[in-house]
């Protein structure tokens, strides 16, 4: 397992717990989302963006699917928020491991889990996904992520770390964010893109050029890869957000306060860049080679 500098990773995840604590990361995910995490799923770009709940639990069953695994199967959720997605494949008859690094969304996480009666079903901790040394190899029949690996300082390593505990086997599912080559973009949208990486504590999702996720899995182990793009299904809550932010946009781009407000920054130039197919919403699936145990250097 490679090592990563103290020093970068202690700023990011401060930078991490910034941006999730802001009012505005707060209030927005609250008020349009309920305080999930992830983006709904529709039927095409076209689709009413109402009832948001129902594309988000649409979603939810998307990654359930994806993840083919069978009732009572055990599954890690890596970057859980407020255990939205893991109460939702619970009630579909998983177990499931969540881990977050941010200590307010475990506790809001261990919350609802005791609120909704799933104990039995989910266990959630504060753990960094970089490493997962507190589980066993080949522990898990199932690994997934919900738009958080896009936090990663390192992917590659957290994609050895998935790979390791995952049983032989094993089936993982991946739900990003990918774009095209950033050398390929205008200045001002390279300039934009980091900006909103940086201040979201997005620092994998500047790397995540098409293909480039398929190619990590590839070079840790994993086999049957395929990645499915379905941006356009996820469309519809993009556009709702563009809506609701442009305004706010122009006003906050005036007086530069882009930093406080990188949410309503991303809404309407993340909806601008999906219409141009600058950024993708990928699915990617992968499996841990039956009987290996450990991955082969």
């Amino acid at each position: 397992m490679s090592t990563i500098n103290s020093e970068p990773r202690v700023q990011h995840f401060a930078q991490l717990q910034r941006y999730y604590a802001s009012l505005e990361s707060r209030i927005g995910y609250q008020l349009f989302l309920g305080g999930t995490r992830h983006f709904g799923l529709y039927r095409n770009e076209h689709s009413w963006p109402w009832p948001i709940g129902k594309a988000l639990r649409a979603m939810e069953d998307h990654l359930f699917d994806s993840l083919a695994l069978s009732s009572g199967e055990k599954v890690l959720d890596a970057g859980c928020g407020y255990g939205y997605v893991a109460m939702h494949v619970a009630k579909r008859g998983l177990i499931v491991e969540g881990i977050d690094i941010v200590e307010r969304h475990v506790a809001r996480a261990q919350r609802n889990i005791r609120l909704h009666g799933l104990n039995d079903k989910i266990h959630v901790q504060k753990r960094d996904y970089h490493d997962l040394s507190c589980f066993r190899d080949v522990q898990f029949d199932g690994v997934y992520t919900m738009e958080t690996l896009v936090h990663a300082i390192e992917p590659k390593q957290v994609l050895s770390e998935f790979f390791r505990v995952l049983k032989p086997g094993g089936h993982l599912a991946l739900y990003e964010y990918d774009h095209v080559d950033i050398d390929s973009l205008p200045q001002s949208e390279k300039k934009s893109m980091k900006a909103i990486n940086d201040l979201s504590a997005m620092p994998a999702n500047q790397s995540f050029t098409a293909g480039v996720l398929e190619t990590m899995l590839e070079s840790a182990g994993f086999e049957d890869v395929v990645g499915r793009d379905i941006s356009k299904r996820t469309q519809p809550l993009l556009w709702l957000f563009y809506v609701v932010a442009f305004f706010p946009y122009l006003i906050i781009k005036l007086l530069g306060l882009q930093a406080y407000f990188v949410n309503t920054m991303s809404a309407v130039e993340a909806y601008r860049s999906g219409v141009k197919g600058v950024y993708r919403y990928v699915v990617i699936t992968a499996k841990k080679p039956a009987g290996n145990r450990k991955r082969v250097a």
